[in-house]
């Protein structure tokens, strides 16, 4: 090894010792007589003194050292008399004897600190650079942490790691596929797994009870803070179980998480069936931090000559405790929210419980002041609080208090990202309509098992059947999702049917999978978790993109190689592939 020790290892009890570094100079100061180097690595921070009275050459050489330089320095851990109690090493210094320089460097372009003046763009074209800071480095090791104690639980119960394919077959459910050209099958295409789900059933099939797997997958999908092309799930799947044997074991999961990386102990994790969580937050992912639940207001509001309440299918509003001094200006800017483009609503109607017990709404020419007493009974409000109320058709207008409810969350301070609270939303549809489309879609995937007392709905209702489904939310993000598969194949062709898929399209696309379930497969069901969702949430991060390595842009480009390119003629003439842009 070129050094003896690291960067962050020396302390008051190593005085006397002869060491040798390695790193890179974080920042000099020359004082005359003396120059002082901050020597960097993974682990730390060192400082190095030279003095030009003991070694006037080796004094001028450390002046010439630059930022990000890399050095190797030998010498003396002696006591520091200017201490820095912030840091570990912080009460030594290492008197130089010897300096190497192992390799010089250009001015970076940007600062390697924690606090950088660097922008997102500049960062993300330098990201080498950008990972030799520490809070981006901490999330690596927070990442990898994280993995580890996942591969120590999962092991611990009896689970077994298996790589699966990378080239697969394209399927036409779920998000867009990433598709690769097959040279060697000309006019053929492979397909990069959206999920290992096919897979995993199919180890089930084959008798590996419990499998588990830390793997990449790839969506072609619109990008935003929570998703990059190609991302990490923690893969899992289980056989001769049910929904109760899951529920247990990947909570089991979550808690060693917190407890073994965050030092923090998840109390039992709720659970709250889909329908209630729809009809109280108007999400399926409820951020349960805060409470400010949906109140539904329709009997109370309506007949009352108000056209906006009296025309609504749904009528709902929150309390928004202590609000009641909001100014005119906070409201219209709740109102302005709202109507973004992207939630769409028309209007707010508000309504102040007041400190003397009077209660002031924006629509009293409807409304007297003992149907205001009723709105404020419904919702629980008192003196001093802000009711919050829209109106609209059920499923919209719900989507639109949940933004309005995180809005006010937020901007009330009750989204703490030191904060933790996890929910097990159940029992979700088993199919969505889809109006473009005009026919049902697989909420989950298409393997998802319906309830086995639903089973009959199909046929008659659709759009009713449950699913033995379920989602883990941490803080208002799915963090997890899966289900109990189906594993018969009569009922797995009766599920394609009602998804629209001929008998010869099903078995064209998923003949493999039905045809394995004739040779014995056990029950089974598993879940996978979004691991960079999860390492985002456990760093107090907004963007997964912090949390992996050489993540890409919005645009799905790694700036950094260049990535996406165009390839030369030869290798499309290989591939027999013409390009029509």
């Amino acid at each position: 090894m070129l050094r003896t020790t690291t960067c962050g290892a020396l302390n008051i009890e190593n005085l006397g010792e002869n060491v040798v570094l390695c790193g890179w100079v974080q920042k000099s100061r020359d004082l005359g007589g003396m120059t002082f180097i901050d020597i960097r690595d993974r682990y730390g921070i060192t400082q190095l003194v030279f003095n030009m009275d003991d070694n006037p050459d080796l004094c001028e050489a450390a002046r010439s050292l630059g930022r990000e330089f890399v050095i190797k320095a030998s010498g003396l851990v002696v006591e520091r008399t200017n201490k820095n109690l912030k840091i570990p090493t912080g009460e030594v210094e290492i008197k130089i004897t010897a300096l190497d320089i192992l390799n010089a460097s250009k001015i970076p372009p940007f600062l390697i600190e924690d606090e950088t003046d660097g922008g997102d763009d500049l960062r993300m074209k330098y990201r080498y650079l950008d990972l030799r800071r520490n809070p981006v480095r901490n999330n690596m090791v927070l990442r990898h942490r994280m993995a580890q104690s996942v591969r120590r639980y999962l092991d611990n119960l009896d689970f077994i790691e298996v790589e699966t394919p990378v080239l697969i077959k394209s399927t036409p459910e779920g998000a867009r596929d990433f598709v690769v050209p097959s040279r060697m099958n000309a006019g053929e295409f492979y397909a990069l797994p959206q999920s290992p789900q096919t897979f995993k059933q199919l180890l089930m099939v084959s008798g590996f009870d419990r499998y588990f797997q830390i793997v990449k997958c790839f969506r072609d999908e619109d990008l935003r803070a929570d998703r990059q092309p190609e991302f990490t799930q923690i893969d899992c799947e289980m056989s001769f179980i049910e929904q109760e044997d899951i529920l247990n074991t990947f909570e089991g999961l979550i808690r060693t998480l917190f407890k073994e990386v965050k030092n923090f102990d998840l109390p039992e994790v709720p659970r709250m069936q889909y329908a209630d969580a729809m009809r109280w937050y108007g999400s399926d992912k409820p951020d349960t931090r805060f409470d400010m639940k949906f109140v539904e207001l329709n009997e109370l509001v309506k007949g009352h000559n108000f056209p906006v309440f009296d025309s609504a299918e749904l009528v709902i509003g929150i309390n928004a405790k202590g609000c009641a001094h909001f100014t005119r200006k906070q409201l219209d800017e709740l109102t302005d929210f709202i109507k973004r483009p992207q939630i769409g609503a028309t209007g707010l109607i508000y309504c102040r419980h007041n400190g003397d017990g009077s209660i002031k709404s924006s629509v009293d020419k409807f409304y007297d002041e003992t149907a205001l007493q009723g709105w404020a009974e419904a919702l629980q409000t008192a003196p001093g609080d802000l009711m919050l109320i829209m109106a609209g058709t059920t499923d919209k207008v719900r989507k639109q208090l949940s933004e309005l409810r995180l809005e006010m969350g937020s901007r009330l301070g009750l989204r703490d990202k030191n904060v933790f609270s996890a929910l097990w939303v159940l029992d979700f549809p088993l199919l969505e309509w889809d109006e473009e489309s005009a026919r049902y879609h697989a909420m989950h995937h298409p393997f998802t098992s319906p309830k086995p007392e639903d089973i009959p709905l199909l046929d008659t209702h659709p759009g009713e059947v449950r699913a033995n489904a379920y989602d883990m939310v941490v803080n208002g993000t799915e963090i997890g999702g899966g289900s109990i598969r189906i594993h018969d194949r009569t009922l797995q062709a009766l599920m394609f049917k009602h998804l629209g898929f001929t008998p010869e399209e099903a078995q064209k696309q998923f003949g493999f999978l039905m045809d394995a379930f004739e040779f014995g497969a056990p029950p089974h069901g598993g879940i996978a978790f979004g691991f960079d969702r999860l390492c985002s949430i456990f760093a107090g991060l907004d963007s997964i993109r912090d949390v992996i390595a050489f993540p890409k842009n919005n645009s799905g480009r790694d700036v950094m190689i260049d990535s996406p390119s165009t390839i030369d003629e030869k290798q499309l003439k290989e591939l027999k592939i013409k390009t029509d842009l």
